[in-house]
Formats: C-alpha cells, structure tokens, sequence
C-alpha cells in the first residue's frame, strides 16, 4: 500500500471556493479509471463516467470505494450528485476493521432524504451520531437539489474535524480518535436502486513539511 503522511497542526484560516483550490492540490481521480482506489464491503459497482465516479447500489451490505492511500491532515474538496437516490457518505481517517475488514471511522454524510443531513459527521461503524444537523437550519438547506452538483468541503488539522456544502459552514467539532486513515465513497445498502456520483476530488495537505 502507498502511504502518504500529511503531517499536522496547520489550519486554514480562510474557506475558500473548489475553483480556487490550491496548486498543491491534488486529484484523487484520475478521470478515466479507478487507479489508486479499491472497492471492499458489499456488492455496488463503481465507474468512471464522463471524469465522475458513479456508484450504484449492488446486493449485500455498505459497499466503499476507499483509497490505496493513507492521509492524516488535508483539505478534501469534491462535487456529488444523486442519480437515483440513495444514501451515501465520504469517509475520511477510516480504516477496515481486522477480521472482518468492516469500514470504520469518520463519514460525512451524504443525506438524500427529508432529514437533509448532508454534511453532517457520523462514525460508521463505530460510536454513530458524532455531529447530526438537526439544530442547523441553514446547514440542512445547503442542498438545494439533489440532482444538481453540489460541494463538500471536509477539512481534518489534529483533531479538529470541520464539514462545508455549497460553501455553507456545517461541522466543526474536536474528536481525537482517528489522526489518520484512507477515504472511501460509500454507497449504502438498501432494497431500493441507487446511484450517486462525484466528481472533482482533490486533496491538499496542511503538512508543515
């Protein structure tokens, strides 16, 4: 496995929009194929369409496309759209478990329904519930279609973990209990068809090295 390590204890001190992302950046998809990525869990299906990955629903329980990477502190900004609904998440710091190679550790969530906690943090997995939006109103309307390509911004300095939609603050909380781990797209398992799609990953390191 690659292992990149991206040191700690940098903030950013301003949110800044996906267009002006840094040139340290870097794409965690290269448009064409899933070089770099692993599937692990259920049965989805993951492809490259158009330079977006789609995810779509397959038998058996939480499938991720996780990275062969390893990070610690970064800036994740990606798009994501729904095509048939589905729920979903960005996990980030996680890990699979020993022995039965369950994904654990920090999701984002990407919330299709009328509960609209998109951008909210939950531990898959793990303790549940870290960060629910439903004292958030402004957070909860990030979202305005969830055909449309929104943002996520997910941001993780030591043990602060902060979350944006469409540029709107959501999360921001301290957690010290994952410091580093892959990200994986998940798409949940659920009798009903789904897929979801995203596009424009890019990572940037808040390493001081």
């Amino acid at each position: 496995m690659n292992r990149t390590r991206m040191g700690s204890g940098l903030a950013i001190a301003l949110l800044i929009s996906l267009s002006g992302c840094s040139a340290s950046s870097r794409e965690l998809c290269n448009g064409t194929d899933l070089t770099g990525w692993t599937k692990v869990g259920g049965g989805a299906t993951y492809a490259v369409e158009n330079g977006a990955i789609v995810g779509t629903r397959g038998p058996g329980p939480n499938t991720f496309l996780r990275t062969n990477d390893i990070f610690d502190d970064f800036v994740l900004d990606l798009e994501f759209k729904w095509d048939i609904p589905i729920n979903s998440g960005v996990q980030f710091r996680s890990r699979q478990k020993p022995g039965d190679g369950r994904v654990t550790g920090y999701q984002c969530e990407l919330d299709h329904s009328d509960r609209r906690w998109t951008g909210g943090v939950y531990d898959e997995a793990g303790r549940g519930w870290l960060a629910p939006l439903n004292e958030k109103p402004e957070a909860m309307s990030a979202v305005a279609s969830i055909y449309e390509w929104n943002t996520l911004r997910i941001e993780a300095s030591g043990d602060r973990l902060r979350t944006w939609v469409n540029g709107v603050p959501c999360v921001d909380m301290v957690d010290g209990q994952d410091a580093e781990g892959f990200i994986a797209l998940q798409v949940h398992s659920s009798p009903d068809e789904g897929q979801i799609r995203w596009r424009n990953i890019r990572i940037r390191s808040l390493s001081q090295h």
